[in-house]
């Protein structure tokens, strides 16, 4: 006869618990999905009250914000290493590659005028700011890396008589290919494996097929012009602080800590579990204080 089955699999509701893990993970994934839909639709409802407007400045006052988050995003988020004035440098750097791409762009390349018309302008300058935060980020950690991990060949050469400048090129010419492959890889590719985004759009506006490839062209060389712009003008004024004039490699000046905002909210979150740890404590030493002093109350009376 055969024997009976054996249960060899023990759960409890710590098994249970850890299921309902996956649920919680679903919803913490929807809340932020919901969160950044929120956010899109703030900015759809700002934007569309600047294209209503019709304003020249209204619309250089949001080009400029969206140079400055930029920066923000490659400055905060994006770098693990920083040097002294950074922030400014990379602003002046992103200023001055998307702001005059983006006017002679839309000006003479794509004949539009005014230059500034919200719907045109706008959407491009966005479009130029994402793609140069990646090659700002890429060129400066290429360069503070070389200066602060691998400094021996630039000393090398500054000890045997070489100006900043010669012996910072070699550093300089690698960062810029690092800073550029990305965006020549696309444009080696576009069209061929992957239709892109401005493409797709314009002819699903009502474009033809043609005047819809021309638009993405230029936008492509507009993005490569702005993303190298940018990165020549942010290599070069990283390589002026990191190495002095007197041509001197200056690493004090490269911080390799976590950016003040992130080192801010670690004391907070730090501070906050320390609260809830002291609050646990203190509850647990009432009650404690509480059950001995029932306890002694207890034996007096049955003493």
């Amino acid at each position: 006869m055969d024997s009976a089955p054996t249960d060899t699999t023990h759960l409890d509701w710590g098994n249970v618990g850890l299921g309902f893990s996956f649920i919680l993970f679903n919803a913490l994934i929807s809340y932020l999905a919901t969160t950044r839909s929120r956010i899109l639709g703030l900015v759809a409802l700002v934007l569309q009250k600047v294209f209503e407007t019709n304003n020249p400045w209204a619309v250089g006052g949001i080009a400029c914000l969206l140079n400055l988050l930029g920066t923000i995003e490659a400055v905060v988020n994006k770098s693990k290493k920083r040097y002294n004035y950074m922030f400014s440098s990379v602003l002046f750097g992103m200023l001055c590659s998307t702001i005059p791409v983006s006017i002679i762009g839309i000006r003479y390349a794509m004949a539009i005028e005014p230059f500034w018309k919200p719907e045109q302008y706008i959407p491009i300058v966005g479009m130029l700011c994402g793609n140069t935060i990646s090659g700002i980020v890429v060129s400066v950690s290429y360069v503070l890396r070389e200066i602060y991990d691998n400094r021996d060949k630039v000393e090398m050469y500054l000890a045997f008589g070489a100006s900043r400048f010669e012996a910072c090129r070699p550093v300089a010419r690698e960062a810029l290919r690092l800073a550029l492959t990305p965006t020549i890889n696309q444009m080696s590719v576009i069209g061929i494996i992957a239709i892109p985004g401005m493409m797709t759009g314009a002819i699903l506006g009502g474009s033809s097929v043609q005047q819809a490839a021309r638009l993405q062209i230029i936008i492509m060389f507009m993005i490569s012009a702005s993303t190298a712009l940018a990165s020549i003008i942010t290599t070069i004024t990283t390589l002026a602080v990191v190495v002095d004039s007197e041509d001197r490699l200056r690493p004090d000046r490269v911080d390799v800590r976590e950016h003040p905002v992130w080192r801010a909210r670690n004391w907070l979150f730090s501070q906050a579990v320390d609260g809830v740890k002291n609050t646990v404590q203190s509850c647990r030493g009432l009650r404690r204080k509480d059950g001995q002093n029932g306890a002694a109350e207890t034996e007096r009376l049955l003493g």
